[in-house]
C-alpha cells in the first residue's frame, strides 16, 4: 500500500481488486469458526493489513450472502448497547467455502506461474 497525503496507507488498484475477489470467501472462512456480528468481522479482517475493509463494503456483502443462502442471521441482545445481528454459515455456505478452498491453491499456483521470474 502506498501512503496518501495524510500518510495513511491507500490500497492500489491491484490490491483493491484482489480483495474484492476473495473477501466473500474470507468472511465465510471466519464464520466457519462460529457466528459473528458485523463489527467483529471487520475487526478480524482488519487484523490482516491487506484485508482492511469498511462497513460500506461488509454490510452489503453480508446482505448478499444472506440473500444467496450462504449465511443466516439472528438478533441477539448485547451487553453493551443495542441488539446485534449475528451471521452464521448455512450448509450452502459451508459447501461454497469447501469449493473455494479446493480451488484456491490451484488458482494461486497458476497466477504464481505467470508472475514469477
Amino acid at each position: 500500500m502506498e501512503p496518501d497525503i495524510a500518510g495513511k496507507p491507500v490500497a492500489g488498484k491491484a490490491e483493491s481488486q484482489l480483495r474484492k475477489g476473495v473477501l466473500e470467501y474470507c468472511v465465510l472462512a471466519i464464520l466457519r469458526e462460529g457466528p459473528r456480528y458485523g463489527v467483529e468481522l471487520l475487526e478480524t479482517l482488519g487484523a490482516v493489513n491487506v484485508m482492511v475493509t469498511s462497513q460500506g463494503t461488509i454490510y452489503p456483502l453480508l446482505s448478499r450472502l444472506r440473500r444467496d443462502g450462504l449465511v443466516e442471521t439472528r438478533w441477539q441482545e448485547s451487553p453493551s448497547g443495542p441488539p446485534r445481528r449475528y451471521y452464521e454459515l448455512t450448509p450452502a455456505g459451508h459447501a461454497a467455502l469447501k469449493e473455494f478452498t479446493a480451488i484456491w491453491p490451484h488458482f494461486r499456483d497458476a497466477v504464481d506461474h505467470f508472475i514469477t521470474d
